[in-house]
């Protein structure tokens, strides 16, 4: 056992119990486990606490990301064939929503200070070809710009948000309806909510969140065997729901979610405080509300050595993320590809421990054992 576990999910919903308890006995005494009122319940909170018109909730992030995409194919607003700008150190799922719809991702670099979308690089891979840019808040830390607002009105491209890790974070620049909640910036935006997230579910569970109402009802019918109507299937969609058990958790957590965040912050700063190494590079924590620290990230150019220094003395740490998605396996056709800054990211990235309630004598503790590497 690590004395400092990467995370806890235990002791995550710990100050929760009682309350998840109540919300799961309602669930199972109710009877109704699927398509009911506390899934109802937690997309309209979820508009509230984002300012968007729209929630649907579905089975997972990833799944919310086809979802959309496929919904913009039966539109019209895309076909097969057309590209998709993704930043070239996303997690895989990014990638996979794109191309599980025969769309093509078209790889950008991110920036080295902020580990998200390298905006000015943004326009030169726009080709005739493009219909949307996957903005990606990796880490937790909200990734727009005026300059892609103003990109995207230019060449008529969509706007996906990835918030798969950033529910809560602000972005200091408005949206394209006027919102600054990342989730509610773009077109439409796909979110987790994975155990380990900062607004995690107890197991899988997902929602699609948009201003669009038509891209709303399709992604709903979508997600519902392609059905608006039982036994008639409008199109070829997929089983994609939220359980209500899992609408009943994420009820209870999204209460405490701003409140977890402004810890996290917390806890960041004083890592960035008392982490004092000059092999070391702590992360940026951008403006006020910007970063929600999903993964508190380093850089290390001896990363592995460093991961293994920190096992030894009982800190748990995980690689965000090992091998790019253009080096995987799955996608051969790209491996010739070359993105340095990307690949230099995930040669020298590791993760702290971060969560909602980690002490602050943790943290000192583990930057001291950091100081020492």
């Amino acid at each position: 056992m690590m004395k400092y576990p990467f995370l806890s999910l235990q002791e995550t919903n710990t100050p929760y119990f009682e309350e998840l308890k109540q919300a799961a006995s309602e669930v199972i005494e109710s009877g109704r486990y699927l398509l009911g009122e506390r899934v109802a319940r937690f997309e309209a909170e979820l508009c509230r606490y984002l300012s968007c018109d729209y929630a649907v909730a579905v089975g997972n992030g990833l799944d919310a990301l086809r979802l959309i995409l496929k919904a913009y194919i039966e539109l019209g607003s895309m076909a097969p064939g057309d590209e998709v700008i993704v930043p070239a150190n996303t997690y895989i799922a990014s990638v996979l929503a794109v191309t599980d719809n025969g769309l093509v991702p078209v790889f950008v670099e991110p920036s080295e200070s902020t580990f998200n979308l390298n905006m000015s690089l943004i326009e030169r891979a726009i080709t005739s070809r493009t219909k949307a840019v996957m903005t990606v808040h990796l880490y937790g830390r909200a990734c727009w710009s005026g300059e892609l607002k103003e990109l995207a009105a230019r060449y008529g491209l969509k706007i996906i948000e990835d918030n798969a890790q950033a529910m809560g974070a602000v972005s200091s620049v408005p949206g394209i309806s006027g919102k600054f909640r990342t989730g509610a910036l773009g077109d439409a935006a796909g979110n987790s909510f994975y155990p380990g997230k900062n607004l995690g579910a107890l197991g899988d569970a997902g929602a699609v969140t948009t201003d669009d109402k038509e891209l709303a009802d399709v992604v709903r019918t979508l997600a519902f065997y392609g059905s608006a109507k039982k036994y008639v299937n409008i199109y070829r969609g997929l089983n994609s729901r939220m359980d209500e058990i899992q609408a009943a958790f994420l009820s209870v957590k999204l209460k405490y979610l701003d409140e977890e965040n402004r810890h996290r912050a917390v806890v960041a700063a004083e890592y960035n405080k008392c982490i004092d190494h000059p092999g070391v590079m702590t992360p940026e924590p951008g403006s006020p509300g910007e970063h929600i620290f999903h993964v508190y990230a380093l850089r290390c150019r001896r990363r592995d050595e460093l991961q293994e220094y920190l096992t030894t003395q009982g800190v748990g740490t995980l690689i965000h993320y090992p091998i790019p998605p253009h080096q995987q396996q799955c996608y051969r056709e790209y491996n010739l590809l070359s993105f340095p800054v990307a690949e230099r990211l995930s040669r020298e990235e590791l993760s702290l421990p971060m969560a909602g309630n980690l002490s602050l004598e943790s943290v000192r503790e583990i930057s001291g054992i950091i100081n020492r590497f």
